[in-house]
C-alpha cells in the first residue's frame, strides 16, 4: 500500500464584489430626473419664444394693417378729387356769386373819384407803396422775420400794387413765370399784410403735391427769414395743404377765431374751389398751358 503525499490545495481567490441592482437603478433615476428638469426648461423657453414670436407678428400685422387702410384712404380720396374735378371740367361755366369781403366798408365816392376808392386798403396807400418801393431797392438780407428779404422787380411789384388796390386783394394774376417768382411775389403780400395785421393774418398755401408744397415752403421761409417753425399745422403763420377741403376748414375756422385767413394758390391748380372765393384774402397764380406743361415735366420722377 503506497502512501502518497497529498499535494496543497490552490486557495479559491473570491470573485470581485458587483454592485447591487439598486445602485444601478439608482443612478437611472436621478439621470431620468435630470432629463426631465431639462427637457421642463427647454418646453418653457419654447413656449416663450412661441408667445414672442405670436406678440411680434401681431403687432406687425396689426401696423401694416393700419398702413394699408390708411393708404386705402388716401387713394379714395384721390380719385374722389380726380373725380371731381373731372366733373367740373366737364360743366358749363356758371356765374359765381362772391360775397363782399368783410375788409370792404362802404363809402361815399364820386364820379370823378379814382376807383381805388373802394380798395379797403386806401388808407394804408403811402405806406404800401412805400414799402413796395423799398422791396425794389437793395434787399436787406438780415432784416427781422417777415420782411422781405429779396429784391423784388419793378413789374412784378406793379402786379402786387393791382392786386392790393384794384382786386381789393382777391383775385388771379398771371404766372410770373415760375414757381420761384410766384413764391416771391406771394412773400411780398405776407411782408405787407403782417405789417397791417400783424398775428391776425395767417397764410394758408394751396399746392396738390408735396413736391410743390416743399418748394413754396423753402422759398418763404428764405424770402422772409422764417424757420420750420413757423410752418405746420399748429404754427402760429403758415399752412400748407394739398386739398382745397382741408384749407377750407382752416380757413373758416381761423375766422371764427377773429384771425384774417390769406390763401396764395399754386399756378399748378388748374381749379379753384367756389368756397376759396368768399374768403377776403386770396391771391391764385394763373399759368399757361406751356408752362403748366413744363412743370409735370420736372415733377415727373422718371
Amino acid at each position: 500500500m503506497t502512501s502518497g503525499k497529498s499535494e496543497p490545495s490552490t486557495p479559491q481567490v473570491p470573485p470581485a464584489a458587483s454592485p447591487p441592482a439598486e445602485v444601478f437603478l439608482a443612478e437611472l433615476l436621478e439621470r431620468r430626473q435630470r432629463l426631465l428638469a431639462e427637457i421642463s426648461t427647454l418646453e418653457q423657453r419654447r413656449d416663450r419664444l412661441q408667445e414672442e414670436i405670436h406678440r411680434h407678428f401681431a403687432g406687425t400685422c396689426d401696423e401694416l394693417s393700419r398702413r394699408v387702410q390708411g393708404f386705402q384712404e388716401y387713394l379714395v380720396g384721390s380719385l374722389q378729387e380726380l373725380s371731381d374735378r373731372a366733373q367740373a371740367l366737364e360743366l358749363a361755366p356758371q356765374k359765381v356769386m362772391v360775397q363782399p369781403s368783410p375788409l370792404d366798408h362802404p363809402a361815399a365816392t364820386s364820379p370823378s373819384q379814382d376807383t381805388n376808392v373802394a380798395s379797403p386798403f386806401l388808407a394804408d396807400q403811402p405806406l404800401i407803396e412805400e414799402m413796395i418801393r423799398g422791396f425794389q431797392d437793395t434787399p436787406d438780407f438780415y432784416g427781422p422775420p417777415w420782411r422781405l428779404r429779396r429784391h423784388l422787380e419793378a413789374s412784378h411789384g406793379g402786379l402786387l400794387t393791382d392786386w392790393l388796390f384794384h382786386q381789393q386783394g382777391r383775385g388771379a394774376q398771371n404766372s410770373l413765370g415760375s414757381r420761384g417768382r410766384n413764391v416771391l411775389l406771394g412773400a411780398a403780400a405776407i411782408a405787407i399784410l403782417t405789417e397791417l395785421y400783424g398775428e391776425q393774418l395767417q397764410t394758408l398755401v394751396l399746392a396738390s403735391t408735396p413736391e410743390r408744397l416743399g418748394q413754396w415752403r423753402r422759398g418763404l421761409q428764405d424770402s422772409l427769414g422764417l424757420t420750420r417753425e413757423d410752418f405746420g399745422p399748429n404754427a402760429n403763420g403758415i399752412s400748407l395743404f394739398e386739398r382745397p377741403d382741408a384749407l377750407i376748414e382752416r380757413a373758416d375756422r381761423l375766422e371764427s377765431q377773429d384771425a384774417l385767413p390769406l390763401i396764395l394758390v399754386d399756378a399748378a391748380e388748374q381749379v379753384i374751389d367756389i368756397p376759396i372765393l368768399q374768403f377776403p384774402l386770396w391771391l391764385a397764380f394763373a399759368a399757361d398751358a406751356r408752362e403748366l406743361a413744363m412743370d409735370d415735366l420736372d415733377s415727373d420722377p422718371l
